[in-house]
């Protein structure tokens, strides 16, 4: 009797030990699917070299290029900054309007736009460094042909940045993910920087000072003349390496990232695109996170557009300037894990106000002090802190916004990239006004194309375009990022009711399942 009582009560014990161990299980499976394995976070971070290494090169670059190696009026050099930039940024929230309507493939719904869109990325981005042998249309070839890669870039990067959401569905994962990332996309603009400015640094049209006093008038044309061939080919060959590395770096995203399927989407009516426009831009936290990063990346877009001018006829750093842009990049790669540290263990907020208000000083002493390599290296590194903290935080926090936006309106879906591309819109239609106003404020101060020394108004311009205006633009920007509501506690709050919502539609499904295959 007592054995038969002992079996029954172990009995009890089995079938009450059963559904724990069942509930063990799946908090443990749902835990593995969120978590995501290094090689993945990696593979993924590649996928945002690309676009910064393409958009160093352009925004440090072009401009130069234009109007030193094309040869063109300053005038038609700001008319295509201009309009290529407003261009993109008229086409980012088009192609994240339609992400978020296109159909879900086997690959998902991001990566065939990644991948279709490259070749032609590739094939547009070199052509924007061929001088045409003609003079009439030459304005022509590099607009349109600027404004047709800008567009597949953006069919590149706006699916991209919105994967975010859908490689895990975890914030430490997606944060940690992020931090990876902007590793890698600072480390493209190192790349993008060192090929460019290595292989196109070493030409130059100006003959050196050493060979000025024995050379005859027209031995130093032909010497002009040949090193301006000789620069040319550089850009083409720096273009061609580039756009090597964008295809290595696509095909490792599409092998090594998983697109994970979207729950509950086919539950809710897709959005129309002035739909999504209001719900996104009504959202009170996007759009002070949007206005507050929109006036510290001008600061940053602007210094880094004029940049290169600065260095070569303000600072006189003509054969340094490649080397100088490196050291930036360099210093910015290296202090990205730190400032990843930082936001973790002090929060977002307190990473943007001191990682951006870090420039500051540096950008004031560089136009205070009298021109001197060893102090322009220096704050070469110093700058390149603030640099990394500018490329990290924008994109650690955008998910927080989406998140947030997802907690206060569960039944809309398909949404993320239209907050990705409508962020991205207005950084680079404000970037193309800036650069406009930039190089117009050049041709009005004199500038000389193609011309080896510049008026002291191009200097005192350039002065005034690399200090005094960013400084403003960033205490403006930090000023409107003060009132940014989402702090650690309301992120953490988020985070669990957003994983409450998918656990609950994770169980429904996997009930609906079950109860299909057991009919």
């Amino acid at each position: 009797m007592a054995r038969g009582e002992g079996a029954e009560q172990y009995a009890a014990t089995l079938l009450s030990v059963k559904p724990l161990n069942a509930e063990i299980k799946t908090v443990k499976l749902k835990t593995q699917r969120n978590r995501l394995s290094v090689f993945s976070k990696v593979c993924y971070a590649f996928g945002g070299a690309p676009y910064q290494i393409t958009g160093t090169v352009l925004g440090f670059f072009l401009q130069i290029y234009l109007l030193d190696v094309a040869q063109l009026d300053p005038f038609y050099a700001s008319i295509i900054l201009f309009v290529g930039r407003a261009w993109d940024a008229i086409t980012d929230p088009t192609v994240g309007f339609l992400v978020s309507r296109s159909r879900s493939t086997r690959f998902g719904r991001m990566m065939p736009w990644i991948i279709f869109s490259t070749p032609f990325a590739m094939l547009t981005y070199l052509l924007i460094w061929y001088v045409p042998p003609f003079e009439e249309g030459k304005v022509i070839w590099y607009l349109v042909f600027y404004c047709l890669f800008q567009s597949m870039q953006t069919c590149f990067h706006v699916p991209y940045s919105a994967l975010t959401m859908f490689i895990s569905r975890d914030q430490k994962e997606r944060d940690s993910a992020t931090a990876y990332r902007m590793m890698v996309e600072v480390l493209g603009t190192v790349l993008g920087t060192a090929i460019q400015g290595q292989i196109v640094g070493g030409n130059s049209n100006c003959p050196t000072e050493s060979d000025a006093p024995y050379s005859t008038n027209s031995s130093s044309v032909n010497t002009t003349i040949a090193s301006l061939d000789q620069t040319k080919q550089a850009y083409l060959v720096a273009s061609g390496v580039i756009c090597i590395i964008y295809v290595l770096c696509a095909a490792i995203l599409f092998l090594g990232v998983k697109e994970q399927k979207e729950t509950g989407r086919d539950k809710s009516e897709p959005l129309t695109f002035a739909q999504g426009l209001r719900l996104v831009m009504c959202h009170g936290p996007y759009v002070k996170l949007v206005i507050g990063f929109l006036f510290t990346s001008l600061a940053f877009m602007l210094l880094e557009g004029n940049f290169a001018l600065f260095i070569t006829y303000a600072l006189g750093h003509r054969k340094d300037f490649q080397n100088i842009l490196l050291v930036i990049m360099l210093s910015g790669a290296l202090t990205i894990p730190w400032w990843q540290w930082f936001l973790t263990r002090f929060g977002k907020k307190k990473a943007a106000y001191f990682g951006i208000s870090w420039a500051v000083p540096f950008m004031i002493l560089i136009v205070s002090v009298k021109s001197n390599l060893i102090v322009s290296y220096l704050v070469s590194v110093a700058a390149g802190v603030s640099v990394a903290a500018a490329f990290l935080l924008p994109w650690s926090m955008l998910p927080d916004v989406v998140d947030d936006f997802k907690v206060q309106n569960p039944d809309i879906r398909g949404h993320e990239a239209l907050f990705y591309s409508f962020y991205v819109f207005f950084i680079k239609f404000a970037s193309g006004v800036s650069l406009g106003i930039s190089t117009l404020s050049l041709k009005f101060a004199g500038y000389v194309t193609g011309g080896c020394s510049q008026p002291e108004a191009v200097s005192v311009t350039l002065k005034v375009l690399v200090s005094p205006v960013p400084v403003v633009l960033i205490a403006v920007g930090l000023l409107i990022l003060k009132t940014y509501p989402i702090d650690e506690e309301r992120r953490q709050g988020n985070r669990k009711l957003l994983q409450a919502m998918f656990d609950s539609e994770t169980d429904s499904e996997s009930e609906t399942s079950d109860r299909g295959s057991s009919v």
